[in-house]
Parts: C-alpha cells; structure tokens; sequence
C-alpha cells in the first residue's frame, strides 16, 4: 500500500513537472542601453519565434521555462537571457544591454632580428598589445556615453578661461551656454535616465500595482507619464527598492485620481 502511495506521487510530480514545462506563455519585456533601443531583435531560441522591440525597447515573446532568449542588434552586444521558474510566473523580464565599444586592433612589435637564427630565437619574446596610454592617446574605459552625453560634453566641456602663455576663451562653452543649448542637453540627458528608469519601473511593478489600485488600461500610460513629471520622481524611484517605488506610485495614484475628478467637474 505505501509502495503504492509512493508511486502514484512520482507520477503526479512529473505530470506536474512536465505540464510546467511544456506550458507557453507570453511575457512582456523592456530592454535598456546607452542608446536607441528600437528595432532590437529577441529570438528564442529554443521555439524558434522572433519579436523585435518598439521605441521604447518594449515586447511581447511566447517562451516556455527554461528556453533561451537571444538579444541581438549592432550597437548592442549580444546577450542570452535564461526563462526562469520567476519569469513564467511574473511575465515580465527587465534586459539591460551593454553598448560595443570599438577597440584598438592587436599590434605586436618584435625585436629586430639579427640574422643569425640562434641568436633570434633566444631572444625573441611575445611583446604585449600596444594600448590607448602606449600612443599618448586619451583612453576611456568607462560606461559608452549615449548620444546626449557625447553631445552634451562637447558642448560643456572645459573650463571657462584657460591661463597659460596668455589667456584663452573657451567660446564653445560660452556660446553654447548663452545660446542656452548646454541647458537644452542636459534636460535632454536627463529626459532619457528618467525614461530609462519609467521603464524598469513599469516592467516591475505595473501588473501588481494595479491589481492593489485598479485604473482603466487607457489611463496607465498617462499615469505613468504623471508620475516621471514629479521633480522627486528620481530622487524618490532611482536605486531604490520596490516596496519604496510602491510607496510613491500609491501616493502618486491619489493625486492622479484627483486631477481626473477635477476635469470631469
């Protein structure tokens, strides 16, 4: 009889297991990078399907557990995402791309030989690749700066006055400052973290936030948008947790609502 019972519960674990596996859902994801993130490719490539994201890096993908997405672009890296029992059961993944970076070609420099085969040999040995510091060449090995950035520097770059053999005027910063396209950038740059971080924050949250506080499909985008406009939307959401995030879009959501009362009066 135990042996039974046994059995049968062997069974009915991998009838489950299988029916867990087996089961295709779509899931919805946002892909961020330190560029355009439209027209992204994300291949699956255990089922074969493909799905390519909108402007806002957003998509829509059926997958099982344990399948493999592929995101591919050509200002991106390649990145392989593993579907996890928490994907299936959230429905959401958030993919952070990293930016390729150009580099340097591999230069190896010898010594000189001097004809006598011995003698080379002993004393050849492997130099190492030249680098950015070798050539006198400023390297940078930091994060890939997004399009505003680059411009952003080079708009705003240097000091103001530069003192040496005699003085010099940095009119690019001067000019780009009274023109108030430096301003212009910077509200730019920071435009883009904020949509960045509007987009975490919506793959995360949006489906249990609603469920806690209804609001008709149509207004969440608005409300979104709502939120990103409070001057302490970054201060109150960036690296914070999602109990904190939570907290802010609950606050958030009482305003909203009051706004939509106000115009309908």
């Amino acid at each position: 009889m135990v042996k039974t019972k046994v059995s049968f519960l062997v069974v009915l674990f991998g009838l489950i297991s299988f029916s867990i596996y087996s089961q295709t859902v779509e899931i919805e994801g946002v892909v961020a990078g330190g560029s355009d993130v439209e027209n992204i490719h994300v291949i699956n490539k255990s089922a074969n399907k493909f799905a390519t994201t909108n402007k806002l890096g957003a998509f829509t993908i059926e997958v099982r557990l344990s399948d493999t997405l592929v995101f591919s672009s050509v200002q991106y890296n390649l990145k392989a995402v593993f579907i996890s029992p928490e994907i299936i059961t959230k429905k959401r993944v958030m993919v952070f791309l990293e930016d390729k970076v150009n580099e340097l070609g591999e230069v190896l420099v010898g010594k000189i030989l001097t004809g006598s085969l011995d003698s080379d040999i002993k004393n050849s040995d492997a130099e190492r690749p030249l680098n950015f510091y070798d050539l006198g060449i400023p390297g940078y090995t930091g994060k890939p700066k997004t399009q505003s950035e680059r411009r952003l520097h080079e708009a705003d770059a240097g000091k103001y006055v530069t003192i040496g053999l005699g003085v010099g005027l940095n009119l690019n910063k001067i000019l780009n400052g009274i023109t108030g396209r430096t301003k212009k950038l910077k509200e730019r740059v920071r435009k883009e973290y904020s949509d960045v971080l509007l987009e975490k924050i919506k793959a995360n949250l949006s489906k249990d936030f609603f469920v806690t506080y209804p609001l008709d499909e149509s207004l969440r985008a608005d409300f979104f948008y709502f939120c990103s406009d409070d001057e302490n939307f970054e201060k109150r959401c960036k690296d914070k947790s999602d109990i904190e995030v939570f907290e802010f879009l609950a606050e958030k959501i009482v305003s909203y609502k009051a706004n939509l009362k106000t115009k309908d009066e």
